[in-house]
């Protein structure tokens, strides 16, 4: 009786130690924008639409949609801080442009801008640092979405080396 006792607690503590294993190769690691970056993007956004007379909002949110840095220029407007906002979360939803996205699938815009905290709206642009998607830059204020992503392009393209080699 003893012997089936023991056996059962052999097998049970292998079980569970297998267990373990198999969850710890469960767990996951990912690359994504840090603060300081975050902060720089939206930053040279605002600062590349004023240089071109315009006001605007720029947010950067990391690749799960969480924010990570948001300006608001000082004669943009409020709502232009939620629009950006929404702006980014459709790239990093998409994993495009969100101006890319509205081109492509424009049969499923008034659905998904009924979603909390997106808009396909032009003005999203996705931030990709040795080839991983790390977040995403949603600018909100300029006249019209192509000046609004301009803006982000432009402050992307000056902190390039930066972000190319964020990851090791």
């Amino acid at each position: 009786m003893k012997k089936n006792s023991v056996i059962k607690r052999v097998f049970s503590l292998c079980a569970a130690v297998s267990a373990l294993a198999v969850n710890a190769a469960d767990i996951v690691t990912e690359n994504s924008i840090g603060m300081e970056l975050a902060r720089d993007i939206a930053n040279e956004t605002v600062l590349a639409c004023r240089k071109d007379g315009y006001h605007v909002s720029a947010v950067v949110v990391d690749r799960q949609g969480l924010l990570r840095a948001a300006l608001r220029d000082d004669l943009a407007s409020r709502f232009t801080l939620e629009i950006a906002e929404r702006k980014a979360n459709m790239t990093v939803l998409a994993w495009t442009d969100s101006g890319q996205f509205l081109k492509a699938r424009p049969d499923i815009r008034q659905e998904l801008n009924h979603i909390n905290g997106l808009i396909v709206m032009e003005g999203g642009v996705k931030i990709v640092s040795g080839g991983y998607n790390i977040g995403a830059v949603g600018v909100s204020g300029a006249p019209g979405g192509d000046k609004d992503a301009a803006c982000a392009k432009a402050a992307l393209k000056k902190l390039n080396e930066r972000i190319e080699f964020a990851i090791e």
